[in-house]
């Protein structure tokens, strides 16, 4: 490992034990780098916020999209304590980040609590079988939003 993706993964790691101390969320951290420098960070917030969606690494791209003024972070890099669960990984794909280094796997998480295997066996599953109930409705009306998307793109 190089020095510089040590020294930022030790930082996602810090800011971890931070968030962790100072009862914000949990032990998780991130930081988003581009041009070898941090852009953003954060530590997950999810309890102290009430928020689901506040882990670490959607805090950390929120705030280097806001940077940036994009919602691309095409030259960026992620640097997280933990293999990001499905909604961070998500994320990051949406965001077209370059790579991802992270500490912790998701199954050294899962010894600790915090694993989120159930919701990778959810994705495969048929809509019918999945633990939340899904229902399509409106399908029509919701299609016509998309219509009109098209036409204002030409």
């Amino acid at each position: 490992m190089t020095e510089k993706h040590e020294f930022f993964i030790k930082r996602a790691i810090a800011l971890a034990a931070e968030g962790m101390k100072l009862a914000a969320g949990r032990p998780f951290g991130a930081v988003v780098v581009k041009d070898d420098k941090i852009l953003a960070e954060a530590y997950n917030q999810v309890t102290s916020t009430n928020d689901p969606t506040a882990h670490a690494e959607i805090v950390a791209i929120r705030k280097a999209c806001q940077k940036l003024k994009n919602f691309e972070l095409r030259d960026c890099t992620i640097y997280t304590s933990c293999e990001p669960c499905p909604m961070c990984l998500g994320a990051i794909y949406w965001s077209q980040a370059k790579a991802v280094y992270y500490g912790c796997s998701r199954k050294d998480a899962a010894k600790f609590n915090f694993d989120d295997q159930f919701i990778y066996d959810e994705i495969d599953k048929k809509m019918d079988a999945r633990r939340v109930k899904f229902v399509q409705i409106a399908q029509l009306d919701a299609i016509a939003v998309f219509k009109e998307w098209e036409k204002l793109k030409k």
